[in-house]
């Protein structure tokens, strides 16, 4: 499902380049969990970046179902992640001006799903996440839980093959963050879909079938079997 293969990331801060990512290379395949974990400026965010193909490796290739995202115009790669990726973060990003309803209804219509169809699908993913009485309610009339629940719904919209998940319950409580969690592993496991999440908690990660740690931007920890990890470009755990 995804295959990195020696990737690198670099930035520029001023004069300074930053290296994000150094040589990774991963496989991750159809239907896993995968935890992402490490301190802050680790790496995390920036390889669930890659992986989705919100920014580019700065060498190495990123392919996805077979896609090498890295070569895709942008046009197209901005189609392919619509249709292919769910996206999850931390601070939510639901349109405010929109209602939960609309903003689920949004990515349908972008890739072109009647409205029928797309109203249908989104009261469906809410009655399912329990929110179906909260379709009509503008996203800040909502509890931290009960908007990460939308945009879980939202992210699953278009059945997405990967749903990437970034510090999805780094803003709730542990009440909350622990039910949107059980939310989304049920959601996804549901519909077959690999679930890459990247988190600070021990917890979370805990629960996910395969563990990454890493750190310095390497992989210095998989717990994946060799069939779908090689050549991570880790130092010593």
């Amino acid at each position: 499902m995804i295959h990195m293969e020696n990737v690198s990331r670099n930035y520029l801060d001023g004069d300074r380049e930053i290296q994000a990512l150094a040589n990774v290379s991963l496989n991750i395949p159809r239907g896993e969990t995968v935890a992402v974990s490490g301190r802050s400026g680790s790496g995390k965010s920036t390889l669930l970046h890659l992986m989705g193909g919100l920014e580019g490796p700065s060498s190495g290739a990123v392919t996805v179902e077979g896609n090498r995202l890295n070569d895709m115009p942008d046009r197209a790669l901005t189609a392919f992640r619509l249709r292919h990726i769910g996206f999850i973060f931390q601070f939510f990003h639901l349109i405010p001006t929109l209602t939960v309803l609309q903003n689920l209804m949004l990515p349908a219509e972008l890739a072109g799903m009647t409205r029928a169809a797309g109203r249908s699908r989104a009261l469906s993913l809410l009655e399912a996440v329990s929110l179906a009485d909260r379709s009509q309610t503008m996203p800040d009339r909502l509890s931290g839980g009960e908007q990460q629940r939308v945009a879980v719904s939202r992210s699953l919209m278009l059945n997405p093959s990967v749903v990437l998940a970034d510090e999805p319950t780094g803003n709730l409580d542990s009440e909350s963050g622990a039910r949107v969690l059980e939310l989304l592993w049920e959601m996804t496991r549901s519909r077959g879909a690999t679930l890459v999440i990247a988190t600070h908690s021990a917890e979370v990660a805990g629960r996910a079938a395969r563990r990454i740690e890493m750190r310095d931007g390497r992989i210095v920890r998989d717990t994946g079997s060799k069939s779908s990890s090689s050549g991570s470009g880790a130092g010593p755990a």
